[in-house]
């Protein structure tokens, strides 16, 4: 599981995350709400180790995420992330990106690492786009090629951060479509979205988000379909 403790973030004199207490289990799909800044993407980086932070504690699977002593490149192949831009390589193949952190990171022959790109590749639709370049891509298949990437890891979680918020609204369906597909096989997920009524569909959790705090968590039914504090409904009514 991943724990999340008393956990505050800042940036100089800025604090952006205040206090957030949170636990994800195994298998569980929670997602994270709530408008610009709040605090919600700081947070997805903190869990995966990409910032630091100031206080309390983050543990996956019992490992203290920010002690010294922790390996933090041998704990991130547990922790696929997805990005809202794709940062692939434009000189390398659809296939080729996806086979770089298998054999650089895990040390994968490139026999294997050919397998498991192919692999993902066809998990995420993209079995027809192996040897193409990602420029000749479209937004919504990039995205998908940057969720194979981070399956290709064999990781036990995933994290997205707003992983459809750069996409044209024609080509979101397709990446919510792959995301979909992933909570439906257990994979343990955090999504930090503005897709309300995807997080409703997919989530056993929602938390809402508000100036760096949990305001509201529970089911999708209760935080979207009937919130219980003023500020959670406030924010609904302006994106729904």
């Amino acid at each position: 599981m991943i724990e999340i403790e008393n956990v505050r973030k800042s940036f100089g004199n800025l604090e952006v995350v205040k206090g957030v207490d949170l636990t994800v289990n195994k298998g569980e799909v929670v997602s994270i709400i709530g408008g610009s800044g709040s605090g919600k993407s700081t947070l997805l980086m903190c869990i995966n180790g990409l910032e630091a932070i100031q206080g309390g504690q983050i543990r996956v699977d019992g490992t203290p995420v920010h002690a010294n002593g922790t390996d933090l490149n041998k704990l991130r192949q547990k922790i696929g992330i997805v990005f809202q831009q794709w940062n692939a390589f434009p000189h390398l193949t659809v296939m080729e990106n996806v086979m770089l952190a298998p054999r650089k990171v895990l040390g994968k022959s490139r026999q294997e690492a050919e397998e498991i790109a192919v692999r993902q590749l066809t998990h995420v639709g993209l079995g027809d786009k192996l040897k193409v370049f990602p420029s000749k891509l479209s937004g919504g298949q990039q995205q998908r090629m940057a969720i194979a990437r981070a399956l290709a890891m064999s990781p036990d979680y995933m994290l997205f951060d707003e992983a459809t918020s750069a996409l044209d609204p024609q080509l979101v369906g397709e990446v919510l479509d792959t995301m979909r597909l992933l909570a439906e096989e257990g994979m343990t997920m955090v999504l930090v979205t503005h897709e309300i009524r995807f997080a409703r569909d997919v989530s056993d959790r929602v938390a809402f988000f508000r100036d760096g705090k949990i305001h509201e968590i529970g089911s999708p039914d209760q935080v979207i379909g009937q919130p219980q504090r003023a500020e959670t409904a406030d924010f609904l009514k302006s994106v729904l």
